[in-house]
Parts: structure tokens; sequence; C-alpha cells
């Protein structure tokens, strides 16, 4: 990169550095603030994935930092020349690979208000409003998802942010194993999770962080969900084997295929077995603002810890992954720890949450402004709309699916994932995903169940819309017929 004459990046006389020059700071704001609105509108006119090969990107960087100041007219060109060639464009329209990572302006503009102030929420004397603000926030999810209300932190339960669903996951791991070694005395190499064979991938890391000696995949039914049979058949055979059963995790929205494990029938059993249950709503968790999806929450009402992603499909960027406990006294007991440099009056009265007890880090930031920020710029009735659209958009792209003469759903649609495969075959399947991947309009995901590739698409970036779904489907169209054909990829798929 080029150095260019430092201009204001140069230290003022009296020594200050300019990079600490509030006046600066305020031109430089607004340029990126207009070099994210030009991005983002500018997203549809580019491929969803840039091309580039490992190491393209570093071999564009300088050898050594510079010694002296660079002006930041010099760091937002870099921008275009060296970051976005090197990007996978999760936010373009055309993204329907993975899940969604959503974000918008709210969320964007939370978020550099939250890193300005740079305040650090331990503890609730270390910045009230961190704390405050997002129980609060927390509290209003509750009433807006149609959860439990003991799950707020005005009852015995309460919700915190974590950075993933997969640390929330852990957490509940290891409060499970903890409560259930102090119930039986049972050390965590005897302990069993069990999770449906559709889990996420979370469950099994979780379990082994927490040096759990079992993780028992479950067996699932027709519709990829979670067997209750199976799972009660699991438990009583670990049982006399001289294993303790101690966590289950139920999955609404599987990562797969969006299946739903009957939530209500694992609590069941989790109670008779005197088991921590955990759900592990990631994706799906988001579409419960809307009331028609609530009858998928049967039974959550029994459970112990609950967790879903605003940053996924609540419009609010990365990180913010909700965290609720029935009782907040096992996660407080097992993770608090006070050395005399924490303690303060505050803490000691009992009237104030310390979310440093809540999760295994310490440190925190104020990741609650940006979903605030959303919840108040859409309103329920905005995120109850949006997600709306992306169900409508999925669901008929599966009727379309449904309707093509090669190609076949292989899982219900309850949310806006489409799960589906060429009837060819494998192989017709998987270059269906590299073909319409390498047209850089769309981006897919393809997996594997039951030992048979399918295609996953997940309708839900932000700026999607109805045009786009239907460009999708022209692209699976026809790149499924010229699939059908003898000679396509050198397999016969007549």
């Amino acid at each position: 990169m080029a150095r260019s004459d430092p201009g204001d990046a140069s230290d003022s006389p009296g020594g200050e550095p300019a990079a600490l020059d509030l006046e600066a700071f305020r031109r430089h704001g607004h340029a990126l603030v207009d070099w994210i609105a030009d991005y983002l509108a500018g997203l549809d006119d580019r491929p969803v994935r840039e091309p580039v090969e490992p190491g393209d990107i570093r071999a564009r960087l300088p050898a050594a930092p510079p010694e002296r100041p660079e002006p930041f007219d010099e760091l937002l060109a870099d921008l275009d020349r060296v970051v976005v060639p090197g990007l996978s464009h999760w936010q373009h329209p055309g993204w329907y690979a993975y899940f969604p990572a959503m974000s918008s302006p709210p969320a964007v503009l939370g978020e550099l208000a939250a890193a300005g102030l740079g305040v650090q929420g331990m503890l609730w004397s270390t910045s009230p409003a961190v704390t405050e603000i997002e129980a609060h926030v927390l509290d209003w999810l509750v009433d807006a998802c149609g959860l439990p209300e003991h799950w707020k932190t005005t009852g015995p339960g309460g919700g915190v942010i974590q950075m993933s669903a997969s640390d929330s996951t852990h957490t509940a791991l290891v409060v499970a194993r903890e409560r259930t070694r102090r119930l039986t005395g049972a050390p965590a190499e005897s302990q069993v999770v069990y999770a449906s064979a559709e889990s996420h991938s979370s469950v099994t890391k979780g379990a082994r962080v927490a040096g759990f000696g079992e993780v028992r995949p479950v067996a699932v039914d027709a519709t990829f969900a979670l067997d209750p049979d199976a799972l009660a058949a699991a438990v009583e055979s670990d049982r006399r084997a001289g294993l303790v059963p101690s966590v289950v995790c139920s999955t609404i929205g599987t990562t797969g295929t969006t299946a739903v494990d009957p939530v209500a029938a694992v609590a069941e059993i989790a109670r008779t077995h005197d088991m921590w249950h955990h759900v592990d709503a990631a994706y799906a968790g988001s579409a419960m603002i809307c009331p028609e999806f609530r009858h998928h929450l049967a039974g959550v009402e029994a459970v112990d810890s609950y967790t879903f992603n605003p940053h996924k499909w609540l419009a609010t960027n990365f990180d913010c992954s909700v965290f609720w406990v029935a009782d907040r006294r096992p996660l407080i007991e097992t993770l608090s720890i006070v050395p005399p440099y924490l303690r303060d009056a505050a803490s000691a009265s009992g009237r104030v949450i310390d979310y440093r007890d809540w999760h295994v880090p310490l440190g925190r930031r104020f990741r609650a402004l940006k979903l605030w920020w959303v919840l108040r710029s859409f309103g329920l009735e905005g995120l109850r709309s949006l997600l709306r659209r992306h169900v409508g958009w999925a669901r008929d792209l599966a009727g379309r699916i449904d309707g093509h003469p090669h190609l076949e759903t292989i899982a219900p649609t309850p949310f806006a994932l489409v799960s589906f495969r060429h009837l060819a075959g494998d192989a017709a399947t998987r270059a269906l995903v590299e073909r319409i991947n390498a047209s850089g309009r769309a981006y897919l995901t393809g997996s594997e169940i039951d030992g048979r590739a399918y295609v996953r698409v997940s309708i839900g970036s932000t700026w999607t819309t109805a045009r786009h779904v239907d460009e999708l489907w022209e692209l699976i169209d026809t790149t499924a017929l010229s699939l059908a054909t003898p000679t396509a990829d050198g397999d016969d798929h007549a």
C-alpha cells in the first residue's frame, strides 16, 4: 500500500497524537458511515463471494507495521483495496447459506455508540446502565416471544447476552454438570449428555470442554426431530450401566433442516430422571415474536435454560445471543468467584445483577445497546413483518421445488429454510450447489443427511426481496434441468 502525505495523521505541535483529534474523528466518522451506506447499497452489483485464493489478502499487506501515522484516507481506501476483495458478503441479498447473520442500520449505529462509550459491564457498579438496560430489554423479549414469565429478572430466572449460542449451551452444560455433582456426587466422567442426532455440534464440543464422560446422540423421527421413546430407552440403558444422566438438549429449529424437537415430551423425561433440560432455539427463537409460531414452544415452561440468537434473524448484528435460565441460583452458584478487587457495596446489597456471574468471561461489552435500538427502531410490528416475508418466500420456494420434475424437498419448512435435493442423486445435487454458487448471484450450502446429499436455502438476509428469491428460483430451475440430461456431469441422471 502506498504511503501518502500523512496530512492530519501527524502528531500535533504539543505532542498529542493526531489519532486522538476529536474533530478529525468527527470527519472520519461521517466518511466511514458514508462508505458503509455505499457498500450496502452496492451489494447487489457484487458477487456474493469475491474470487480470492488463499494468501491473496496477506500479499497485499506490508511486511511490517508503519513507524509513522498514516492518514485516515488511506485506511478508508484499503477497505476497497484490501478488505472488500477478500470477503464473503453475508449481507448480500443473494446470501442463502448457513443461517442468516442479519444486520441493520440501527444495529450498526448501536454498535458504534457502544464502541464510542467504551464501557465495561462486568459488575453493576462498573456501568449501571449496561446491566439495567440489558436486564430490561431481555425481560421485554420474554413477553415479545411468549416465553414463561418466571424467566424475567423480576422473578427467579433471568436473561443475559452471550457471544453465541455455543457459549450459551456450553454455559448450560457446566451448570448442569455441577448440579448433578452436587445432587449425586457423580464426577463428570460418569455423567451423560443427551441430544438429538441432528443437534448442533456445539453440544458435543461443550460437553467435551466441560469434561462429560458421554454424549449420547438420540435417534430422530421421519421429520428429523428427536424421538422421545429413543431418548427414554437411552437414559434407562445408561442407568443400568451405572452412568448418571445429567442433561438433555432439545432443539427448536435444527441446523440441518429446522426440525423441532418435542420439548414437552423431553421435559417429562428430564423431570422423571432429574436432568437439566436446555433448549437451543438459536435460529428459530426469533420467529417466536410472531404468535403463529409459538406452538413450537409447547413444554418450554418446564425447561431449565433456553437460548436464541437475535444476531441470526432479528436484524441485530453479531454478536448477540440471549440465554435465559428459569432459576438463576444454580448459574450464579456455579460461576461466581469473588476476589477482593471485585467486591463492592452494591454487589453485597443483593439488589443488583452482576453479569460477570452469568457467563465464563469476566469482561463484557455493551451488547444490549444495539438490540435495544433495533427493537425501538423496527418495533415488534416491523420485525414480525420482516420475518413473515422470509417465511412466506421460503414456503413458496418449497412449493415450486415440489412441483419441479427433477427436485424434491426432504423436510418440512416450518420457518425460512428450504431443504431439497435433485432426484437424479447425490452427484447432481452437489453439482447444483456448485454451479449456483459459481454464478456469483446466490450462495447456498450443501450438506448431507441420512448419508445423502441435499441443499439448504436459508432466506433471511436483511436486504433480500421477492425479486431476489424469484431470481434464485430461476437459477435452481435452469440448473436442475441441465443436470437432468444424461451427460450433464458425467453421470446418468435420466
